[in-house]
């Protein structure tokens, strides 16, 4: 079994900074590209960034020059620094990752269970 288990979050002010950070447990042998996306009420869930195995990111065009992902290989850990928030970055925002489980023959896709970020205006 692979979790991916999201931290941080909650509740910002506009122009604030949020973290979030998502940690991969379990029976984890490598682990690919790792990434956030974020749902808001009534919409698709989009891309916010992503960050390959050799650290090179990918951002949506909402959330450039705010937004920063990183990962810790170590840690099998992706994090999101939330800069300049946005009344309209509220939504449950969602750590994906693709890995190599343990005795497995190929790599999986996995979503966390997701974290709220509301941002008040």
């Amino acid at each position: 079994q692979v979790q991916l288990v999201e931290s941080g979050g909650g509740l910002g002010q506009r122009g604030g900074s949020l973290p979030l950070s998502c940690e991969a447990s379990g029976r984890v042998f490598l682990v690919y590209e790792m990434g956030w996306y974020r749902q808001s009420t009534g919409m698709q869930r989009e891309l916010v960034a992503t960050v390959n195995s050799d650290s090179q990111t990918n951002y949506a065009d909402s959330v450039k020059g705010r937004f920063t992902i990183t990962r810790d290989n170590a840690k099998h850990t992706v994090y999101l620094e939330m800069n300049s928030l946005k009344p309209e970055d509220t939504a449950v925002y969602y750590c994906n990752a693709d890995i190599l489980p343990r005795g497995a023959p190929r790599t999986n896709n996995y979503w966390g269970p997701g974290t709220q970020v509301t941002v008040s205006s």
